[in-house]
């Protein structure tokens, strides 16, 4: 297949990827020839990069396609090959096969505006956008990287983050309805959401309300000076992404 361009993209390169890596997956744009492109051929360029992808790695046995992208397993991680074109008036365009449509994109664009939106929280936007994505990965995942960070960018538009305790609690918080609308895409493109099902919707607002209370109760117990209890309260929020006491 003629390659017009290729880049790493995804939570990588947005610096927002959470360990372990093994269970993450990295993100690998592929710009193609438009000779490649069809309207309805969505399932079949899907088809054709895994294809290709099994003669380039014929030792790698576990590759596979999803709706939007062919993934590579190998031994320590993940590698999603998204095949895209070059999009009439800027950015690209890349497959959805399930919803059997073109998806607008620019990847680069999010890149430079996650890392101008973290310089304007002074740093602290990558490590927040970090804790609640290790939140959704010990809670169910039930949501995407790029929806929870775009939904994260959103309600910390125009705030302060005075420290991480109530950063987090206010991005639970604030979540819980904002979970039901799909978020607009800063770059201007698809907007992000939409996937979840009344039952799973649901599901993550239960589980968000469940850890603003637990965020609530930590705040109040470090005010209390019972800092012990506090860490047990956000351990049960974040698991063994947050340190035990001591």
């Amino acid at each position: 297949m003629e390659v017009r361009d290729s880049f790493l993209t995804g939570s990588y390169m947005r610096n927002t990827m959470i360990a372990p890596l093994k269970e993450a997956d990295i993100d690998i744009f592929v710009v193609l020839d438009v000779k490649y492109y069809a309207e309805e051929g969505h399932a079949a360029l899907l088809d054709k990069v895994k294809r290709v992808l099994k003669k380039t790695y014929p030792k790698t046995p576990d590759i596979s396609r999803s709706g939007r992208a062919v993934t590579i397993t190998f031994t320590d991680f993940a590698v999603d090959v998204v095949p895209a074109f070059y999009r009439s008036g800027g950015g690209y365009l890349i497959p959805d096969s399930i919803e059997r449509r073109w998806i607008a994109t620019d990847p680069k664009q999010h890149i430079q505006i996650w890392s101008s939106a973290n310089r304007a929280h002074a740093g602290d936007l990558i490590p927040l956008i970090k804790m609640v994505k290790g939140w959704n990965k010990r809670h169910s995942e039930m949501l995407r990287s790029f929806h929870l960070e775009t939904m994260i960018l959103s309600i910390l538009d125009g705030v302060t983050i005075s420290d991480f305790p109530s950063g987090v609690r206010y991005v639970l918080d604030k979540a819980r309805s904002l979970v039901e609308y799909s978020i607009p895409d800063p770059a201007g493109y698809s907007p992000a959401g939409g996937y979840l099902s009344a039952s799973e919707l649901a599901g993550v607002v239960s589980r968000l309300d469940t850890a603003y209370t637990r965020a609530i109760a930590a705040e109040q117990l470090e005010r209390n000076g019972r800092t012990a209890e506090a860490f047990e309260k956000w351990r049960l929020i974040f698991d063994d992404y947050f340190p035990a006491y001591g």
